[in-house]
Order: structure tokens, then C-alpha cells, then sequence
């Protein structure tokens, strides 16, 4: 098992919304076998540049450990989810 982080920007909306989509991806680590060790909500902030024209977004940042079969699966689900505006998935030193 190693270690990773994912920061999830999710357009911002109503708090049941983001609320389901951060739960979708938390489930995703969980079903694959991953174990989510920690769930950090950084909340709105405004983005450095327009993104699918949106100025603001919902800030999360998910650390777990997983197989790297779990994070080709995130992957591929965080690029298909409409309410994802940008993620990045990092492998964090043993």
C-alpha cells in the first residue's frame, strides 16, 4: 500500500451537492480497496485563473493509502464527473 493526496476543486454550489461529490470519490477508495486516512475541507476560495467559467471553488483535499489500481480508478472517474473542475492525485514518499 502506499501513500497519496488528491486536491479536488469542485464547482461551488449548494453544500449537499459537494457534500455527494466529495462522498462519490471517498467511496470509490474505500470499494477498491484504499483506506481514507484524512479529509480536509479547505471550503470556497477564489481560483488563480477562470476555470470552465467559474472564478470560485470548493477545495478538498483527500490524504489515503491505497494500490496504484485504486488511483488509475479515481483518476478516470474524477476526469468524467461534470462537478470536478480540477484534481491532482500526488504519491507521497514512503
Amino acid at each position: 500500500m502506499r501513500k497519496y493526496e488528491v486536491v479536488i476543486i469542485v464547482k461551488p454550489g449548494e453544500e449537499e451537492a459537494i457534500n455527494t461529490t466529495i462522498a462519490k470519490f471517498e467511496n470509490i477508495i474505500k470499494n477498491t480497496g484504499g483506506n481514507v486516512e484524512k479529509i480536509d475541507r479547505w471550503g470556497k476560495k477564489r481560483l488563480a485563473y477562470e476555470v470552465k467559467d467559474f472564478i470560485d471553488g470548493y477545495y478538498t483535499l483527500i490524504n489515503f493509502t491505497s494500490e496504484p489500481a485504486t488511483v488509475f480508478e479515481l483518476e478516470r472517474v474524477l476526469k468524467i464527473t461534470d462537478d470536478v473542475l480540477k484534481h491532482m492525485v500526488i504519491k507521497l514518499e514512503d
